[in-house]
């Protein structure tokens, strides 16, 4: 195959078109915001980086196999591995624009011409060609488009921050399902714990009851006292099915988390909850850089941008080196000989005269989305800011709550101790007993809740700063 000495010179310009391109759209940079340099609530934080497996801060061997296993197992996770998968195998098939294309054809055909339309052409007494045969071909084919406008390198530019967006976002669903089981975990732990305040109470209530059946069968009480007693024991039955349907529905969440079997997924009762640990919360700043959907939504602008760039481009005339060769030849006897050869090669340029409004309107859809990733982008810092603020806001409430659970669990377990001694001697009647009795058993499942919100809490401010951080 030889390429006709006359387009040499066209070949040449192609290669100095490549080189003296240039890029049209707007080069990408990040809006400025401005952030204030602390945060309106300071919970208790360290100076301490928080490290990548962020859960083994709260020393607990039953979390961290959890985590590991959804990780590992959660289907929703496994799905965002795959679509994130697929944007890179797609930023690979965009890059491919940037290199020549080549593609291989390959023909063998029987062709067999009619009598009656050739004869009809030629004199009566003419012979008639031969009307089988048969042609072979084989061509090489080229197409290269020469990036003058940068429309190429924008496509690239933009497939390569869907990629980035696709990882990001997979960051961004492990800091979910990992902090969702962590709060789950709490959740279960501080119902384990409730629970086990439930049947303390319910064993005591039962004595309760039956003491005041003795009293009443003695004369020495009513049968409204036997009444009370009753009405609290069943009270308390009642909040034991509650709690414990939570706590299934909680383990049943926590199995799908796992990506297991609700139905085979059992969670040892555990009724140990850690201290929270200090955080370093940085400054507000540091958020555009640690939390994954920030950086996803930063990527949006990206994308958004690089396409104006290739709306902006389609406006100019695209040139594109065209050519094919090969060998063709009537019948397969001399397929294979050099005569056979045939080559064209030349440039190609297309110039958009005429669109119909098409070219306007995909530079202003694509502006217009590029105002859309903008708006996201500043709405997810906003968002992001307000869930920090959130959760430190929550710490210190839960902390606070805490202590003055304590200090009214020890006042209702005196008030509790007097009303039944006052009871024993006759000097007050069997509902203040009750009515005591029932205030301990809510303060001490508020405070059992309490311990396991801080924690839940102390969860949401590190997903709410972005996981783990160095």
């Amino acid at each position: 195959m030889m390429i006709r000495h006359d387009l040499l010179p066209m070949a040449c310009f192609a290669s100095s078109l490549l080189f003296t391109s240039c890029t049209v759209g707007p080069d990408f940079k990040l809006p400025e915001m401005k952030l204030t340099t602390r945060w309106k609530q300071r919970a208790d934080m360290s100076d301490l980086a928080m490290p990548d497996q962020w859960w083994t801060l709260f020393r607990n061997s039953t979390l961290n196999e959890l985590v590991a296993r959804a990780l590992a197992n959660n289907q929703d996770l496994l799905g965002a591995q795959a679509r994130m998968e697929t944007a890179r195998a797609m930023s690979g098939v965009q890059r491919a624009d940037w290199f020549p294309q080549f593609n291989l054809q390959n023909n063998a055909t029987y062709e067999h011409s009619s009598a009656n339309s050739i004869g009809a052409n030629l004199p009566a007494n003419l012979k008639l060609p031969a009307l089988e045969r048969d042609r072979h071909q084989i061509f090489m084919g080229l197409n290269y488009e020469v990036d003058l406008w940068g429309r190429v390198r924008r496509s690239v530019e933009a497939a390569r921050a869907r990629e980035d967006a696709a990882a990001d976002r997979l960051a961004a669903q492990r800091l979910l399902v990992a902090a969702e089981v962590a709060r789950s975990f709490f959740l279960t732990a501080s119902l384990d714990t409730q629970e086990q305040i439930l049947r303390e109470t319910i064993a005591l209530r039962q004595e309760a009851l039956t003491l005041q059946k003795s009293r009443f069968e003695g004369g020495l009480a009513n049968e409204m006292d036997v009444a009370r007693a009753r009405t609290e024991l069943e009270l308390a039955n009642n909040d034991m099915i509650n709690i414990v349907r939570q706590r299934g529905n909680t383990e049943n969440a926590l199995a799908v988390l796992c990506g297991e079997s609700p139905t085979a997924f059992r969670l040892t009762k555990n009724r140990r909850l850690p201290a929270p640990p200090s955080i370093a919360a940085g400054v507000p700043s540091a958020l555009l850089l640690r939390r994954p959907d920030i950086r996803e939504a930063e990527q949006g602008m990206r994308e958004a941008n690089a396409n104006i760039g290739v709306a902006k481009a389609n406006f100019f005339p695209a040139f594109s080196l065209v050519g094919s060769g090969g060998l063709e030849s009537v019948g397969a006897e001399d397929f294979l000989e050099w005569k056979s050869r045939t080559a064209n090669i030349g440039p190609q340029l297309t110039i958009p005269l005429f669109q119909g409004g098409r070219l306007r309107g995909n530079l202003r859809a694509a502006q217009s989305k590029h105002d859309e990733s903008l708006a996201s982008y500043r709405q997810a810092i906003f968002t992001a800011l307000q869930e920090v603020e959130n959760a430190m806001l929550d710490v210190n409430a839960y902390s606070r709550q805490r202590a003055a659970v304590t200090a009214a669990l020890t006042a209702a377990q005196d008030t509790s101790k007097l009303a039944r001694l006052r009871y024993d001697k006759g000097l007050s009647s069997y509902f203040e007993v009750v009515d005591a009795d029932r205030t301990v058993l809510t303060t001490r499942l508020l405070q059992a809740q309490l311990d396991g919100q801080r924690l839940t809490a102390t969860v949401q401010v590190i997903r709410a700063l972005g996981g783990g951080w160095k």
